[in-house]
């Protein structure tokens, strides 16, 4: 196996990615490997690795694009080298090589007839007669570190406002100030949905090009226990507490918003619930103004005090009560097994999905 290397591209990299290439043709019989390890110019035409390796009587030639993600944008730029080296040899056969590689990655580089290893093992080689797929395996490398910064607190608030209204465009400063974070949080979220291609860019701006697939890694993310929860019980009909929370609050400025069923009910009538829920900035005070009893059991109302003020944006108001926005709503009910998960799915289909 002969190897040239780009050497504007990092060496820690590079060697994973060829240790990784190495594991995944090691299982073909009759591999003949030889090495030799040169540095090249940078030079964008060029393979980030480049393997000449021979199987049996079957010889050849693998050019590998290395990537620090395995994000689709990212897999599509090396795509592209990779299929312009094809073009000029037909004997090539390319692989994408990254610490860890998406579903929809994988899918996309399927499509592509390219081939596929990350750090962990998982791979997918097929050319000529030599087909190798390994799925499954535990991936340290999962890109956690990117899930942390979209799914933070602060830059929710951002995915809150693309959801609220889908079809805008946004500019990174008027999005920054709209929702009180800062340019740099922005500019890092509108980067990591572009890498996820979720986005559409242009000269008005961006807006999400599939809610749906970043509202399901959303879901899957979101801790709905990150806000305090406090637990109430009352002899009042459900449709009492609810004006009684929200007279309570306008009476003393205190902000609130109902949430999770109590809101869903307002956007689709088909959901049948027994319990309010309702984010309130401070629930010990409320509860005092309207005789709610604390607790352990039995209880009819649930009192979030948020973990961010993210979950009062793009709030409605419906019959003189404040509900949380579509998406806000749709990520409670997620959170809450059985029959919210069920609500969710409606409202998910009767609301959220006809905006898009």
């Amino acid at each position: 196996m002969t190897i040239s290397v780009k050497s504007r591209i990092e060496k820690p990299l590079l060697r994973q990615a060829e240790a990784a290439v190495r594991a995944c043709l090691a299982d073909i019989p009759f591999t003949k490997i030889e090495k030799l390890a040169t540095e090249r110019k940078a030079n964008d035409s060029q393979p980030d690795l480049e393997f000449s390796a021979s199987f049996g009587k079957l010889r050849k030639r693998l050019v590998v694009e290395a990537k620090n993600s395995g994000q689709p944008r990212l897999a599509r730029q090396a795509t592209s080298n990779l299929r312009l080296l094809r073009q000029s040899n037909p004997t090539i056969y390319g692989i994408f090589a990254a610490p860890f590689i998406t579903p929809e990655t994988g899918e996309q580089l399927a499509e592509q007839d390219i081939g596929y290893v990350d750090f962990a093992g998982n791979c997918r080689l097929c050319f000529d007669t030599v087909y190798i797929r390994r799925e499954g395996r535990t991936n340290r490398f999962t890109e956690k570190r990117d899930l942390r910064t979209l799914y933070s607190p602060r830059a929710e608030r951002v995915l809150r406002a693309l959801f609220d209204n889908p079809k805008r465009s946004w500019r990174v400063q008027e999005l920054a100030s709209d929702v009180m974070v800062s340019l740099g949080l922005v500019s890092n979220v509108k980067r990591l949905l572009q890498d996820r291609e979720w986005l559409i860019v242009d000269d008005d701006g961006f807006r999400l090009a599939k809610p749906r697939n970043l509202l399901d890694e959303w879901r899957q993310a979101y801790e709905l226990d990150r806000s305090r929860r406090k637990e109430f019980f009352t002899l009042d009909p459900i449709p009492a507490i609810e004006e009684k929370i929200a007279a309570s609050c306008r009476k003393s400025s205190l902000r609130y918003s109902l949430a999770a069923f109590s809101a869903a009910a307002r956007y689709a009538p088909a959901v049948r619930y027994q319990r309010v829920f309702a984010y309130i900035d401070d629930a010990d005070a409320l509860a005092k103004s309207i005789s709610l009893k604390p607790v352990d059991s039995g209880a009819n109302i649930t009192l979030l005090e948020p973990y961010d003020a993210g979950v009062y944006l793009g709030t409605r108001d419906v019959d003189g009560m404040t509900i949380t926005a579509p998406c806000q709503t749709y990520l409670d009910l997620a959170k809450l097994p059985g029959r919210g998960e069920e609500a969710a799915d409606v409202l998910l289909r009767d609301v959220l999905e006809p905006t898009w």
